[in-house]
C-alpha cells in the first residue's frame, strides 16, 4: 500500500504508514513539527496550535453548560444547585490530568526541542499509566465517601439526593475515561497533533449534547433528570478517550507517543521534570477548585436560591476563560520547544502574542456580559427569584475576566518554560493569599454582594504580585541567561 502523509507545511499532525515509516516518515514528522515551532510566522504558528483547542474548549464548556440547561428546564433550582456542587468535584479530576498531561505534555516539548525523542516517548508512557492509576484511585474515594464529601460541600436535604446520583457517573463510573481523554489531549498538543486533540474533545462536547435529552427526558424517568445528565457526561468521555486511544495507535510509529516502552523507564531528572510542572498545574486547579468550593459553602450559607444562581453563574463565566485558557494551551509547547532551543525572541513574541489575543477577548466578553447579563442567566432557568440573583452576580463577577486571563497566561508561560515551582507560588498567592481569605471577609461584610466582588479585588492584587515576580525572575534571570547563552562561542 502507497505511503500517506496528512498534514499541511503548518503543522498538523503528520501520520505515515508502517511501510514507508522508516523510508522517509521520520525526518519528514521532524521537518513539519520543526516549520511550525521554529518558523512558521507567530500568528499562524498560533493559530495552528491554539484554534484547534480553543474550539475543543468552547465545545467542552457547551456540553458542561448543556447540563446546566437542560437540568434548569425543569424549573428546578434544586437540581441545579447539585450539578453546581459536583462541578467541585469534576474539576478535580482535570487537575489529575493536568498534573500527567501538562507536566508530561510541558516535557515534552521541551525534549523535543532539544532533540530526545526517545526520552519524549518514555515520558509519554509513563504520565498515561500514572493518569490511569490516579483516576481510580480518586474513582475509589468518591465512592467510599460520596455523602460525606457532599455533606462537607453543603449539600442540603433537599439536594443530596440528586448531588449523589450525579457524583455516581461522572465521578465514580466516569473517572477513568474523563481523566484519560484530557490527559491524552494535553499529550498530543505537545507533540503539534492540537487538531486531533481538537477534534476529540469536541466530538465528545457535541455526543453530550445530544445524549443528554435523551437519557434526562426519554430514557429515565420524570425526577432523575439529574442522573440523566450525568449518564450523558460519562459516555461522552468514555467515547472520546476511545477516539484518543485509536489516535495514538494510528500515529505511534510516526510520533514520539507510546502507551507503554516495554523495559525502559523515564530517567529520574525527567521524573523531576515532570513532577516539577505537572503538581503545580494540577494544585493551580485545585486552589480554583478549593475557592469554588468556598464560594458554593458561603453561597449555601444565603439559601439554594442563592447557591443555584451563583452556580449558574460559575459555569456562564466560562466563555472568556475558556477562549482563554485554549490561548494558553496552544502557547505553551511553542513557547517551551523555543526556551529549549534557545530562540529568546521567537519564545517573547509568542507569549507577546498571546496575551495580547486573550486580553481583547477577556474585554469584549466584559462588555457582553454587562449589557445581556439577564439574557444569559434566562437561558440557563425561568425562575424569577434565580435569574434575579445571578443577573446581579454576573454583572459584577465580569469585571475579574481580564485580570484571570492575565493570571492565567502567566502560570502557563512559568509551566511551558519548566519552572513548575514558579507556577506553583503564583497559585499559592492568588487563592491562599488574596481570593479566599477575602471570600470570607467580604462575605463577613457585604453578604452575597461581597461574594461575588471578591474576585475581581483579589486578581487586581494578584495581577500586581504576579508582573512584578515575573520582572524579577524573567527578566532579570532567564532573559539574561539566554541572551549569554546565545552569545556564547560554539565549542
Amino acid at each position: 500500500m502507497a505511503g500517506r502523509v496528512s498534514g499541511e507545511r503548518a503543522g498538523k499532525c503528520v501520520i505515515l504508514n508502517a511501510d514507508t515509516f522508516h523510508r522517509f516518515g521520520k525526518n519528514m514528522e521532524n521537518t513539519e513539527r520543526t516549520y511550525l515551532f521554529e518558523q512558521a510566522p507567530v500568528a499562524r504558528a498560533m493559530a495552528v496550535m491554539a484554534i484547534p483547542t480553543i474550539m475543543s474548549q468552547l465545545i467542552t464548556l457547551i456540553y458542561n453548560v448543556a447540563d446546566t440547561w437542560f437540568i434548569g428546564l425543569t424549573n428546578n433550582p434544586y437540581m441545579v444547585a447539585a450539578s453546581s456542587l459536583v462541578l467541585t468535584l469534576y474539576l478535580f479530576t482535570v487537575g489529575i490530568a493536568n498534573l500527567f498531561g501538562t507536566g508530561g505534555g510541558s516535557l515534552i516539548s521541551r525534549l523535543l526541542g532539544a532533540g530526545d525523542e526517545a526520552e519524549a516517548g518514555r515520558v509519554s508512557a509513563v504520565s498515561l499509566q500514572m493518569a490511569g492509576a490516579a483516576a481510580l484511585a480518586y474513582s475509589a474515594v468518591c465512592l467510599l465517601f460520596r455523602e460525606p464529601i457532599l455533606r462537607f460541600l453543603g449539600a442540603s436535604d433537599r439536594t443530596i439526593g440528586y448531588a449523589s446520583g450525579y457524583m455516581l457517573f461522572v465521578l465514580i463510573i466516569g473517572g477513568f475515561p474523563t481523566v484519560m481523554s484530557m490527559t491524552m489531549a494535553n499529550l498530543l498538543r505537545s507533540v503539534g497533533c492540537s487538531k486531533q486533540a481538537g477534534l476529540g474533545l469536541g466530538m465528545g462536547g457535541l455526543l453530550n449534547i445530544i445524549l443528554d435529552p435523551l437519557f434526562m427526558f426519554v430514557i429515565l424517568p420524570d425526577g432523575m433528570q439529574v442522573t440523566g445528565a450525568a449518564v450523558a457526561t460519562m459516555l461522552s468521555n468514555t467515547a472520546v478517550t476511545l477516539y484518543f486511544i485509536r489516535v495514538m495507535k494510528q500515529t505511534e510509529q510516526a510520533q514520539v507517543l507510546r502507551f507503554r516502552t516495554p523495559g525502559e523507564r523515564p530517567s529520574a531528572e525527567s521524573m523531576r521534570s515532570l513532577f516539577s510542572v505537572g503538581v503545580p498545574a494540577a494544585v493551580t486547579l485545585w486552589l480554583f477548585d478549593l475557592c469554588n468550593v468556598v464560594i458554593n459553602m458561603h453561597a449555601a450559607g444565603h439559601g439554594d436560591i442563592e447557591l443555584a444562581a451563583i452556580g449558574i453563574v460559575l459555569k456562564a463565566e466560562r466563555l472568556p476563560l475558556n477562549i482563554g485558557i485554549g490561548i494558553c494551551l496552544g502557547m505553551v509547547p511553542l513557547v517551551g520547544y523555543n526556551y529549549a532551543a534557545n530562540n529568546r525572541k521567537r519564545m517573547e513574541d509568542i507569549f507577546l502574542f498571546a496575551r495580547l489575543t486573550g486580553l481583547v477577548t477577556a474585554l469584549v466578553c466584559v462588555v457582553l456580559y454587562r449589557v445581556f447579563g439577564a439574557y444569559i442567566i434566562r437561558f440557563f432557568i425561568r425562575d424569577g427569584a434565580t435569574v434575579a440573583c445571578g443577573t446581579e452576580y454576573i454583572r459584577a463577577r465580569c469585571f475579574a475576566t481580564p485580570l484571570m486571563f492575565l493570571c492565567f497566561s502567566m502560570v502557563h508561560f512559568f509551566q511551558a518554560i519548566g519552572r513548575g515551582g514558579v507556577s506553583f507560588w503564583l497559585a499559592v498567592i492568588r487563592q491562599l493569599v488574596f481570593n479566599i481569605p477575602l471570600l470570607f471577609v467580604m462575605d463577613h461584610l457585604f453578604g452575597m454582594t461581597g461574594i461575588v466582588w471578591t474576585q475581581a479585588l483579589a486578581d487586581l492584587f494578584t495581577v500586581a504580585a504576579t508582573y512584578l515576580i515575573y520582572w524579577k525572575i524573567y527578566r532579570q534571570g532567564i532573559r539574561k541567561k539566554m541572551t549569554e547563552d546565545n552569545s556564547a562561542p560554539a565549542a
